[in-house]
């Protein structure tokens, strides 16, 4: 297969979805925004070729490129794995001629109120939710649902500018907040109560090849929003054991039907609480934050290769035996500033060592990264146990114990 690929060389991972393909067969062609000598020799040998682009979200640009690459040889997929570039690579395809997630799905997928609107017209569970292009029209919904709300950008990716309010003077503030950053149009939802995890599979003509249950500890906007917290997410390998991961599943799979989604790795959040299940959103890509990783420490197979592989070889090469549960810790600076050092870093892997996936702490006198800025944003730990209630013990341990000095 001649796959071109979009944006290989940034942000860094993304080079580990071109050495998938190409590691599987495919003729990779990539299309960036980098001078092709800036990537490095590994990449470069993955690629029979590579078109630059002054960026990746010009449609007219990348419909250019990608029918400047067709009149050199037949296209059979079109791939984008970042947020920001699938609506522009649905676009493309659709002008193309290549087949692959429509815009109408991208769309549903990136759009939440008409994400939501039709996934209750298909009988999923989820918020009370509407668009939003004028402020009585906040009020009004205010009014209908009452508070908590959630306001955030239509299009937004993860826990990026979303906010909660809890009364008038919050609903003001926030709707002046968004009307100052220029947004004509917002999301607003109703706050559903609950303990929430995501749920990721990679799909084949809308059938679940692969999949994954993960929880967040605590829930994104509170972790994103409080610096003393140690946020977490952890993959389970109790997904057989559990009458509950089996629902998350059969709603899974409800969302990718309703929503059109054929050959796609997705990404999709829930809640679950005194109302039961609820969906929350979905992203018609892979998960970031580095997903894939645990996935891969968890079950000791290539999950990028199994994308791959679903793509050019119609299925999968390995399954998923989930031998191991898998987590990672942010561990937060105690203030805004530069790295000044690090202790308990030693007693951790002490104790741990064979568990520990891998770590990342940044040099002293490297700057600090804001707390909304996620969780590989400073330093993180990442680890690996086969039972699932150890390793959240032991990414409690790494929290209280490591501490990131800053000033």
């Amino acid at each position: 297969m001649n796959i071109v690929f979009v944006e290989p060389g940034f942000p860094a991972n993304q080079r580990r979805f071109a050495l998938a393909l190409a590691s599987v067969g495919a003729n990779v062609i990539g299309i960036g925004e980098s001078d092709e000598y800036t990537l490095d020799d590994e990449l470069r040998g993955a690629m029979s070729g590579y078109y630059k682009v002054g960026s990746v979200t010009d449609l007219r640009a990348m419909t250019e490129a990608v029918r400047f690459i067709q009149s050199r040889v037949w296209v059979d997929a079109l791939e984008a794995t970042v947020e920001a570039h699938t609506m522009v690579a649905a676009q493309v395809r659709e002008a193309t001629g290549i087949p692959g997630t429509s815009v109408r799905t991208t769309w549903l997928c990136r759009d939440k109120p008409s994400m939501k609107q039709a996934l209750r017209e298909a009988g999923v569970p989820t918020a009370a939710s509407a668009a939003v292009d004028h402020a009585h029209e906040a009020w009004s919904f205010a009014e209908a649902v009452g508070y908590p709300l959630i306001l955030k950008p239509r299009d937004g990716a993860g826990a990026k500018d979303t906010t909660r309010v809890d009364n008038d003077h919050e609903l003001a503030h926030a709707l002046t907040e968004f009307g100052s950053h220029g947004a004509a149009s917002i999301a607003i939802e109703e706050f559903v109560e609950g303990h929430e995890g995501f749920y990721d599979t990679i799909a084949r003509d809308g059938r679940v090849v692969h999949d994954w249950t993960t929880h967040y500890y605590p829930n994104v906007l509170e972790a994103m929003r409080n610096r003393w917290i140690s946020p977490q997410f952890a993959t389970t390998n109790r997904v057989a054991d559990s009458p509950f991961y089996a629902e998350v599943a059969q709603m899974g799979a409800r969302v990718i039907e309703a929503l059109g989604i054929g050959t796609s790795a997705t990404h999709m959040e829930w809640f679950h609480g005194p109302k039961g299940l609820k969906f929350s959103e979905i992203g018609c890509r892979p998960p970031g934050v580095g997903c894939w990783d645990l996935y891969s420490a968890s079950n000791d197979v290539d999950v990028y290769r199994e994308w791959a592989h679903v793509i050019v070889h119609g299925g999968p090469e390995q399954p998923m035996r989930r031998p191991y549960s898998a987590g990672i810790i942010a561990l937060r600076p105690e203030a805004d500033g530069s790295i000044t050092g690090y202790s308990g870093i030693d007693e951790i892997q002490g104790r741990y060592g064979q568990w520990i996936i891998d770590g990342h702490f940044p040099p002293v006198g490297h700057l600090t990264q804001p707390v909304e800025a996620g969780y590989m944003a400073n330093a993180y730990v990442r680890m690996r146990h086969p039972d699932y209630d150890t390793l959240r013990a032991m990414l409690d341990d790494v929290g209280r114990t490591i501490h990131v000095h800053a000033g």
